[in-house]
């Protein structure tokens, strides 16, 4: 935290798994139970079919990339990412999934060399292995001081808030739901002494007001809160109108940030009341090289996110977008033309702000609070 202010760092899903999970140092098993791959190591080689060769094995930051120096540099308070994979040795493939992701526990340190503050587990890949998967994951997360939203032993532990304690005595208060939009199975809802996901059937009014009520228990003066929702479909620009009515139903009821994710690609920037809603961050890192359809939406272009707040009122005052661009299953600096298009592209869709480009390629938002939406 500098000068009243507090900044956070939020992307879209983390998916160490499958692929990822076999370039690294410790590849678990790498079957796949898929409808046209069955060996996870395919995916590494459709990779390297349009990027180049890997040099598996490859050290923990190498997924990360030049995200790792934009976090050094960038210096964020608060880093939260949506870790969408089971961290688990578990065979138990979750029946009825068509795709399945895990990543071997001794592959660890490929999460931990970006020190996230939270990992955001309320999405459709986290019980991937079932209840016995999930609570390995949790148990090896905990077990390395990860904290964790949105997943949990009990409905308690899964809709409980991580609260994180700020230099000025407040603290940011990251709760996390996955939604049924985005593929959640109502059967992996946390139950009061089951194991699952903090669930959201239906985005609708009564379940923003649960939302709500959570975030009003908990919450208190000097509070910033982020809520993370895994929602939506995979592709596509347009935001339904009842995704974005739960949005602002969250900053109405004392929301500071929306932090967004489960579509491949980055969807629109929103600002309501002078408060950040991202509807979709995109993917961030993944295996998904080399997989055809879909090309127009440039899924291979990723962004981090450097969200900064008053941190008295928990208003927006700057957003920095920097654009990268995956291959060889690593992110780099997007080039560019990239970054052009990226921002012609943002641009168009958001609302309640403009997106303009700096000198240094990062894409920011312009006057965020003078053009909130009512």
């Amino acid at each position: 935290m500098s000068g009243g202010t507090v900044t956070l760092f939020v992307c879209g899903d983390v998916m160490l798994g499958r692929g990822v999970d076999q370039i690294l140092a410790r590849p678990g098993d790498p079957v796949l139970r898929e409808g046209y791959v069955t060996d996870a190591r395919s995916y590494v080689s459709m990779a390297e079919s349009v990027s180049g060769p890997i040099p598996a094995p490859v050290d923990p930051s190498w997924p990360w990339g030049e995200a790792l120096s934009l976090l050094e540099s960038n210096a964020p308070d608060v880093r939260i990412v949506n870790l969408e994979t089971s961290v688990t040795r578990s065979a138990a493939f979750e029946p009825g999934k068509a795709v399945h992701y895990r990543m071997d526990p001794a592959n660890l340190p490929a999460l931990e060399v970006a020190r996230p503050d939270v990992c955001v587990l309320a999405n459709n890949h986290v019980r991937d292995f079932g209840r016995a998967g999930l609570e390995e994951t949790l148990d090896v997360l905990h077990g390395a001081g990860l904290r964790t939203a949105g997943a949990g032993r009990s409905a308690e532990e899964a809709y409980a808030p991580v609260a994180l304690p700020l230099p000025h005595g407040g603290r940011v208060l990251v709760f996390a739901l996955g939604a049924g939009t985005s593929g959640v199975p109502a059967g992996w809802a946390a139950t009061a002494d089951g194991s699952g996901v903090a669930y959201v059937p239906e985005l609708t009014p009564a379940t923003a007001a649960a939302a709500v009520r959570r975030i009003r228990q908990v919450k208190r003066t000097g509070d910033l809160v982020v809520v993370s929702v895994h929602w939506g479909s995979n592709w596509g620009y347009l935001v339904p109108r009842d995704q974005r009515r739960f949005a602002h139903a969250l900053v109405d009821g004392g929301a500071d940030v929306v932090h967004g994710h489960s579509s491949h690609h980055p969807r629109p920037v929103e600002v309501h009341r002078g408060r950040l809603i991202l509807h979709g961050c995109g993917d961030f890192i993944d295996d998904y090289e080399g997989i055809p359809g879909y090309e127009q939406y440039r899924d291979d272009l990723r962004i981090a996110y450097f969200v900064t707040l008053a941190a008295d009122t928990g208003e927006l005052t700057e957003l920095r977008m920097v654009p990268l661009l995956a291959r060889r299953m690593r992110l780099e600096p997007a080039p560019p033309e990239d970054r052009a298009w990226l921002h012609r592209t943002l641009d168009r869709i958001t609302h309640g702000a403009r997106l303009t480009v700096a000198a240094d390629g990062v894409l920011t938002l312009t006057q965020p609070a003078a053009r909130a939406a009512p």
